[in-house]
């Protein structure tokens, strides 16, 4: 399933319209282009470079751990020693995004600072560059900002910013789905929005686009990649009652199942205070007696 963030109505609109903005001259140079016999493309058809911007989803596909980066002491390490021990927050951005990149990091960390669970013991997080230019120096100032913000102990042991070569960098683009185009005019690059969470093992469980993450499907998602390692009764309870949309990458409740647990939860309720008014009235109970001898 491929989620492009260009139609309306759909995942990661906002994020398509940031985008183009970058992207399409404004109107009035436009005008002007035309008057010079440029023909723009239909407004419903996306220009030729962006064909390969968006997010497919691969959902329960393998991320290979053996896939090499650099850590920021540019140390050369493998995705999967970041894997194995609890879910795992991925997203890909580049540190010298003008735009879109920061939005994406400041909107996760402000949904993680909204989580009971905490960076380093419920979960971890893998910032991957994918601009082969950018350097350790690079994941370090980075990392160095959005550890400030998100301000809690422990961390900077599980929230990780990698740079790597072109072909580890494509080979996990490719794994996740996420597609972007580099424009030689600009520098910069054409991409989507969106953060993947990994299971333990490394499998794609859910997705979740644009810049800003609602709190409770993140949580949701991270219980549901741990299998129910981390997490409460009550996280239970709620994935008993919502369901995760692919579509649209957020959950939603289940109405039958929800009308089953209020059914359930009126029945016990009921029980019980018939239970507590007997309790309190032997007498009633002795009277209930006489009467049936």
């Amino acid at each position: 399933m491929r989620n492009t963030g260009f139609t309306h109505g759909k995942p990661g609109f906002a994020a398509a319209a940031v985008l183009l903005g970058l992207l399409v001259p404004a109107p009035a140079q436009m005008g002007q282009g035309m008057m010079r016999g440029i023909v723009s493309p239909p407004s419903n058809q996306r220009p030729p470079m962006l064909k390969q911007v968006g997010i497919e989803q691969h959902l329960n596909q393998q991320v290979s751990p053996e896939l090499t980066f650099r850590d920021e002491q540019g140390t050369t390490v493998r995705l999967g020693s970041y894997l194995g021990r609890r879910p795992v927050i991925l997203n890909l951005v580049y540190y010298q995004c003008p735009m879109l990149c920061g939005e994406v990091l400041s909107g996760l960390t402000s949904s993680l600072q909204l989580l009971k669970f905490d960076v380093g013991k419920q979960f971890d997080v893998v910032t991957v560059s994918f601009d082969p230019r950018e350097t350790p120096a690079m994941a370090v100032e980075k990392k160095k900002i959005f550890l400030q913000r998100y301000h809690r102990a422990g961390a900077e042991e599980g929230w990780h910013f990698l740079t790597g070569d072109a072909a580890s960098i494509d080979a996990l683009a490719r794994a996740v789905g996420f597609g972007y185009e580099f424009d030689s005019k600009t520098g910069q690059y054409a991409h989507a929005t969106a953060i993947m969470v990994l299971t333990p093992q490394g499998k794609i469980s859910r997705y979740f686009y644009g810049v800003e993450y609602v709190p409770k499907d993140l949580r949701l998602g991270l219980v549901e990649a741990s299998q129910g390692k981390i997490g409460s009764v009550v996280d239970q309870l709620l994935l008993y009652c919502y369901h995760y949309d692919p579509a649209t990458g957020k959950y939603g409740a289940i109405v039958m199942n929800v009308m089953r647990l209020a059914g359930a939860a009126t029945v016990f309720i009921l029980g019980a205070f018939v239970f507590i008014m007997f309790r309190r009235d032997p007498a009633g109970e002795t009277a209930g007696a006489e009467r049936v001898e």
